[in-house]
């Protein structure tokens, strides 16, 4: 089984060019094989005779055209069927070789795109004629003999169609599913966008705000956070441009978290409970950007409210939650799940997880459990 595998292997690796010249040799050494005479198609009851050179150049006629059969299908199988027909109206003797007019059949149904309804018509006009010259050269086969022998052709003719059209449809899906992954990568990095660009810049407003009313000594301080926060900023606008340009930068996760929370302008508790297990990278940025977005909603509508970030690494999951005390000033603002919660939510759920986010006793909260394996959209959770 293995050897038969690699062959297979092989086989697939194959042009199609080098699988029609290999069919066409094949065939050609057949047809001039005395034993195999009795597998060749047979057409009417007229007495056959050796025809010579003029059959064997008919023969090879019939069997050569097969070695271009995917590229020019349509011409293969009118050679092919007018050197059957003239061997067949000489009466030669029958060969191996009279298969290939089946193989041109599939060929032309199979992959003749522009004229896959002129050359079905055409044979088919092709072949009243060729029936009736061989009636005229006297052979006595009934009507029900030409249908019979018409249909094993059509039948041919349709297996090709066949395939032909499920090869189309594979190719639309592949499509239509590449087109979703370009729409579901798209909006991933609008959500990026969104979390990077808000995040910093209302981190950089809220810092700025807050300068005029630090004392002179701490402006300087609050002037670096400042800046930071824009090199931040542009440290993730860059990895997404990397993300697009396939450049492989490295994504923000868990261990970041100590840099997000402690910024100036910010009363924000870090709590990590458990030893933090290897994450798949998606679920590390999911849930930075979970803290992210959290922090970022309590600086818009609890400004100067402490928070507090708890992450728990478990033995199979990984919670996040992220609590800003007292009342908030715009609760409807923060659970009505705008572009961010919304996003933050659908990421959570593709990797198999839950998502919270609402008024709390303490205040408000935001929290996602996550497995320690990213669950697959559609995957058993």
């Amino acid at each position: 089984m293995p050897k038969l595998g690699r062959l297979r292997e092989r086989w697939a690796g194959v042009t199609p060019e080098v699988r029609d010249g290999a069919l066409a040799a094949a065939v050609t050494a057949a047809a001039f094989v005395p034993g195999l005479t009795m597998i060749g198609a047979q057409f009417g009851d007229l007495p056959r005779h050796d025809g010579g050179f003029a059959a064997v150049l008919l023969v090879l006629g019939t069997t050569l055209p097969l070695a271009v059969r995917s590229r020019w299908p349509a011409a293969t199988l009118a050679i092919i069927a007018t050197c059957f027909a003239a061997h067949e109206v000489l009466a030669y003797s029958p060969t191996f070789g009279s298969l290939a007019l089946y193989f041109a059949l599939y060929s032309a149904g199979a992959r003749e795109e522009r004229l896959r309804r002129t050359v079905p018509a055409a044979a088919s006009a092709g072949y009243v004629v060729f029936a009736v010259l061989v009636a005229l050269r006297g052979s006595p086969s009934d009507l029900l003999t030409y249908l019979v022998y018409y249909v094993v052709l059509v039948l041919f003719w349709a297996l090709g169609a066949l395939v032909r059209q499920r090869r189309r449809q594979e190719a639309e899906r592949r499509r239509l599913t590449a087109r979703a992954a370009a729409a579901d990568e798209r909006a991933r990095l609008a959500r990026e966008l969104h979390d990077v660009v808000t995040h910093h810049v209302t981190a950089m407003v809220v810092q700025a705000d807050a300068a005029q009313y630090l004392p002179a000594e701490s402006v300087p301080e609050v002037l670096a956070a400042i800046t930071g926060s824009g090199r931040d900023a542009l440290t993730e606008l860059r990895f997404l441009l990397g993300v697009l340009e396939a450049t492989g930068a490295r994504t923000p996760g868990l261990s970041a978290l100590p840099g997000l929370v402690e910024q100036p302008g910010r009363d924000v508790e870090l709590v990590e409970t458990g030893e933090r297990p290897a994450l798949p990278p998606e679920t590390e940025l999911t849930a930075y950007r979970i803290v992210q977005e959290a922090l970022t909603n309590a600086a818009k509508y609890a400004a100067g409210r402490p928070a507090t970030v708890r992450v728990d690494y478990g033995a199979d999951r990984l919670e996040v939650e992220v609590t800003t005390r007292g009342p908030a000033t715009a609760p409807g603002a923060l659970g009505s799940g705008g572009r961010g919660l919304a996003g933050l939510r659908d990421r959570v759920d593709a990797l198999g997880g839950r998502f919270t986010a609402g008024p709390s006793d303490d205040g408000f909260r935001v929290s996602a459990r996550f497995p320690t394996e990213a669950v697959p959209v559609g995957g058993d959770r």
